[in-house]
């Protein structure tokens, strides 16, 4: 008889773009105990705080959480706003080592995201940031609350989306980040936190 984790490991991910990018949704690949042990640890111990951004010279400061771990104390610059990296906990190295595993890519950094609720979202864009691997994968993971994810294609505005399900993980890769944008829509049937984990490789 297979386990659980059996099972995900035999699940093929599939492209969910027509066309113009590679974005693989591997489905569930962590089981519910493993989204329960790290969603309690995550919240607990990762060093969270409200976001900043500078648009057209204001500074914002978002509700949603945000923390930035990796192989060293990178600085990160994003939305006018320079960040240093922290360095991994052991939890995020677990985390690090089975989404590398599943995806056959690499990573040095994670920009980990904290939702309260359905009311926090994030806009439309694309992360395109001159320190990111070029072209290089992107790999998200969700823990907590179940939410949908929408792409949009930048010229042809055809929109894609998804439902982005506790301990699934989802990859952009390839020309995705030049030809879509994404965004996390708020939405009011969702009132408990998400957590998500995007693992990216920083070129210095």
């Amino acid at each position: 008889m297979f386990s659980q984790l059996d099972l995900f490991d035999k699940k093929e991910s599939k492209n969910i773009l027509p066309y113009d990018g590679v974005t693989n949704y591997h489905g569930i690949v962590l089981s519910q105990n493993q989204c329960s042990v790290y969603y309690k640890s995550l919240l607990e111990t990762i060093q969270w705080k409200n976001d900043e951004a500078i648009i057209f010279g204001k500074k914002i400061i978002t509700k949603r959480k945000v923390a930035w771990y990796g192989d060293s104390e990178y600085n990160y610059n994003y939305s006018n706003v320079t960040k240093q990296a922290i360095i991994w906990t052991k939890e995020l190295l677990e985390l690090k080592e089975i989404v590398e595993k599943e995806t056959k890519e690499t990573y040095n950094s994670c920009l980990l995201n904290l939702y309260h609720s359905g009311d926090e979202g994030m806009a439309w864009h694309s992360d395109g940031e001159k320190m990111l691997k070029k072209n290089g994968a992107i790999a998200s993971l969700s823990l907590g609350a179940q939410r949908k994810f929408s792409f949009k294609h930048k010229e042809s505005k055809q929109k894609i989306d998804i439902i982005l399900e506790r301990g699934s993980l989802i990859v952009m890769k390839d020309t995705t980040q030049t030809n879509w944008l994404h965004r996390l829509p708020p939405t009011k049937k969702v009132h408990t936190p998400r957590i998500n984990l995007t693992f990216r490789t920083i070129v210095l």
